[in-house]
């Protein structure tokens, strides 16, 4: 006997089945996918649709066509919340990137009311952001700038 998508989704489900969440192949369990904005992840969203199967009207089925619909709802849910965190990493990733270009090179910096100008000598990380320690022409140092603070860079090195 063959199975239907709908009779293959509406079996029930174990919460450790695992779900392909990269197309490497790769598998993991539903509890490490990624939670959507309402802070449900994917095994909650499941056990919801699995407890309106269960207490729903026998004399009044839930349509085939909503049933799909829900459960196509929650999957773009999920890879939604997959495409933030790559878009996220991929942020993270130019912000690096960034800033390893400006190492030896000489920047200007808003400090007070007026503009510190240094040669930018090292990157620190904090939280996966960049921080930039520059040395100043009378040979201070100072660190832990922000990339986002950078108003100026020389062309020059």
């Amino acid at each position: 006997m063959q199975l239907s998508a709908i009779d293959t989704m509406m079996r029930p489900l174990s919460f450790a089945d695992t779900v392909n969440t990269s197309g490497a192949g790769a598998t993991t369990t539903t509890q490490t996918t990624a939670t959507n904005a309402f802070g449900l992840g994917f095994e909650d969203l499941l056990r919801i649709v699995l407890t309106q199967l269960t207490y729903q009207d026998p004399l009044k089925p839930m349509d085939n066509f909503e049933f799909v619909s829900q459960l196509a709802q929650f999957s773009q849910i999920q890879q939604t919340q997959n495409m933030s965190d790559q878009l996220a990493a991929l942020v993270q990733s130019d912000a690096t990137l960034q800033a390893t270009g400006l190492l030896g090179r000489m920047v200007d910096v808003p400090s007070g009311s007026g503009v510190t100008t240094g040669k930018v000598t090292s990157i620190s990380f904090q939280s996966g952001q960049p921080l930039l320690t520059i040395e100043t022409s009378d040979g201070a140092t100072i660190s832990s700038i922000a990339l986002s603070t950078i108003s100026r860079v020389a062309l020059e090195q």
